[in-house]
C-alpha cells in the first residue's frame, strides 16, 4: 500500500532503534499505510516514545492516524490507542516482547508526521493494557544480580487488578531479605504492601483494591534463580458473583474485542432448591485448534457448583450455536479463558433461576 520508492514499515528487532513516517521531517505521502513490528527478546518489554507528532486532526482520527498495539497489529484486543492531531501519544511499555505501530494517511491533507524511538526495557515499566504478562529480566534464564525492577500496572478506567504467578523461582532466605518480589496496592511503594515473596513456592493469586498495582523485584549481589512469570488482568468485569434470581453478563468490553490473557469467572449462586437455566444470546470466540479439533485456545466453560473442581457441563469456542443449559444444582460457575493472541467479539448470556 506504499507509493513506489517510499520506505515504509518493517520488522525492528535490534535492542533499540528509531523510526518515522515516510519523508519525515517533510510531509508524509497521501494514501499510505505502514506497519512497524517491534520484536525484542522474549521476557523483555518494549518502551516506545514519540519525539515529534503532527498528523491531520479529526475528532475520532478517521482520516490520518497512528495506532499502537500491545502485540501484533490487527488484533483489536491488543489496541492501546489511536492518535492524530498535534498531541503526541504518551510513552508506552508493552506487556509482551512484541509491539506494533500502524500509520495510515488518506488522500487529502498531509502533515509532517512523527518520529519515534524504542528500546528493550527488560526491567519494569508502566503497563496500561487491561491484561498482560510480566517476566523477570532474562527469564527463563537466570536473572541478573543487583537488579531492581518496578512494574506499575493499571490506570484510570481499569477495575481492581488480579495478578497470577505461573512460574516462580527466586533465591530464598529468612524474611526474603536477599532477592524478592514485593506487591503494593497502588502506584508507589508508599501504598499498602500486599506481600513479599521469595523461594520456589508460587505466590498466591493477588487482587488489588485499587486500579493500580506496583510490582517490585530486587536481586542482591549473588545467587540467582529462573525468576518469575506472571500475568495480570483488570478484574472489574471479570470476577463476579450473582445471587439474584435472574441476570445477564458478557465478556469484558463486549461487543468490542475481549482482552488477551484473561481468566474470568462468573459464579451464579441461588437459594437451595433452585436450578439455573442459562441462555446464550451471542458467542464469537477464537475457533477450535486445527490439530486437535478441540477448544484449546480461547474458550468458555461451565461447571456445576462454585469451583472448577465441579463436574464440567460444557466447553465452547468459535461460533458454537448453543442451546440453553440447565444446572443440576443451585450453583453454576462460568469461566472464560483467553490466550496471548487472537481476540473476538466474545459472548453475552442471560440466566434465570427456577424450582
Amino acid at each position: 500500500l506504499c507509493p513506489p520508492g517510499i520506505k515504509c514499515g518493517g520488522v525492528l528487532s535490534a535492542p533499540s532503534g528509531n523510526f518515522s513516517s515516510p519523508n519525515f521531517p517533510g510531509l508524509y505521502p497521501y494514501e499510505t499505510e505502514c506497519t512497524w513490528l517491534i520484536v525484542v527478546a522474549e521476557g523483555s518489554s518494549v518502551l516506545l516514545s514519540f519525539s515529534h507528532f503532527e498528523l491531520e486532526y479529526h475528532d475520532t482520527c478517521a482520516y490520518d492516524y497512528l495506532q499502537v498495539y500491545n502485540g501484533a497489529s490487527r488484533d483489536r484486543g491488543n489496541l492501546l490507542g489511536t492518535f492524530c492531531g498535534h498531541s503526541p501519544p504518551p510513552p508506552f511499555s508493552s506487556a509482551w516482547h512484541v509491539m506494533a505501530v500502524v500509520f495510515r494517511s488518506d488522500r487529502h491533507v498531509a502533515k509532517h508526521g512523527f518520529a519515534a524511538a524504542y528500546q528493550k526495557d527488560a526491567c519494569g515499566g508502566q503497563l496500561t493494557g487491561l491484561s498482560g504478562e510480566i517476566t523477570s529480566p532474562r527469564y527463563p534464564e537466570s536473572y541478573p544480580n543487583d537488579a531492581e525492577c518496578r512494574w506499575r500496572i493499571g490506570g484510570p478506567g481499569a477495575g481492581p487488578l488480579t495478578l497470577v504467578f505461573t512460574d516462580f523461582q527466586v533465591e530464598g532466605g529468612q524474611g526474603c531479605s536477599f532477592d524478592f518480589v514485593a506487591l503494593f496496592d497502588g502506584p508507589t511503594a508508599a501504598a499498602p504492601r500486599l506481600g513479599r515473596y521469595c523461594g520456589s513456592s508460587r505466590p498466591p493469586r493477588t487482587v488489588s483494591s485499587t486500579p493500580h498495582l506496583l510490582i517490585l523485584f530486587k536481586s542482591d549481589f549473588n545467587i540467582g534463580g529462573r525468576g518469575f512469570k506472571a500475568h495480570f488482568y483488570s478484574a472489574g468485569e471479570c470476577q463476579e458473583v450473582f445471587t439474584t434470581i435472574k441476570g445477564n453478563f458478557s465478556s469484558p468490553q463486549y461487543p468490542s474485542f475481549y482482552p488477551n490473557n484473561l481468566k474470568c469467572q462468573w459464579s451464579i449462586q441461588l437459594p437451595l432448591g433452585y436450578r439455573i437455566k442459562v441462555f446464550f444470546l451471542d458467542m464469537e470466540l477464537e475457533g477450535r485448534s486445527s490439530l486437535t479439533g478441540s477448544c484449546d485456545y480461547d474458550h468458555l466453560a461451565a461447571f456445576e457448583g462454585s469451583t472448577e473442581n465441579g463436574s464440567l457441563v460444557g466447553r465452547w469456542c468459535g461460533r458454537d450455536s448453543l442451546a440453553p443449559l440447565t444446572s443440576r444444582s443451585n450453583q453454576l460457575l462460568l469461566v472464560l479463558h483467553t490466550d496471548r493472541n487472537t481476540a473476538k467479539r466474545g459472548f453475552s448470556v442471560a440466566y434465570v433461576g427456577g424450582k
